[in-house]
């Protein structure tokens, strides 16, 4: 059963200890639930308080979430899903032209590990307060990109190798324990 105390962090873990827990709760909260927006839901908010438990400078994300593959779109897009943090950019084109980073991971598949936003070719500032980000392909079916985790953070360098590590191995769970459209 899904309770609000799978969103509590002791402030003493370490970053892999807390990825450890929101891995380990990611997939409680699956068991006997497959709708992708209901698990994202739940997910976005999992890694907004993981986020918040931890010193600097994971205490500065400002934006944590999921954008989708639009089903209905005519050209090939994301459209923004369940997330925690400002209002965001609503879609992102990935093709024929891949914009930004999160366009750029759907495009080519593969993380976007960026330490300094204004230096990444085509950036789109949905958060004027942004400075680093990391994309994550989320893929089902086959290898095909279904959605990709986002997060963004207040300071240059937010982000490492652990922080891909264990995104990558939440994007393997999402990718195989939703029903993606």
């Amino acid at each position: 059963m899904v309770h609000a105390d799978a969103s509590n962090f002791a402030s003493d873990l370490s970053k892999e200890e807390v990825y450890r827990q929101v891995l380990e709760q990611a997939e409680g909260l699956l068991i006997d639930q497959r709708n992708w927006v209901c698990n994202l839901s739940n997910v976005a908010s999992l890694l907004w308080h993981a986020y918040h438990s931890l010193p600097s400078p994971s205490n500065k994300v400002n934006w944590a979430g999921f954008y989708t593959l639009d089903p209905l779109s005519p050209t090939t897009r994301l459209i923004l899903g369940p997330f925690q943090g400002k209002v965001a950019c609503q879609t992102i084109a990935f093709a024929p032209v891949a914009r930004g980073v999160c366009g750029t991971a759907a495009a080519t598949g593969e993380t976007q590990l960026v330490p300094d936003v204004e230096a990444f070719p085509g950036h789109i500032a949905c958060d004027g307060d942004s400075r680093s980000e990391i994309v994550v392909p989320i893929k089902a079916g086959g290898g095909r990109v279904v959605a990709i985790i986002d997060v963004d953070c207040a300071v240059v360098d937010g982000f490492d190798e652990t922080d891909r590590e264990w995104l990558e191995k939440l994007a393997g769970l999402l990718g195989e324990g939703c029903d993606w459209p």
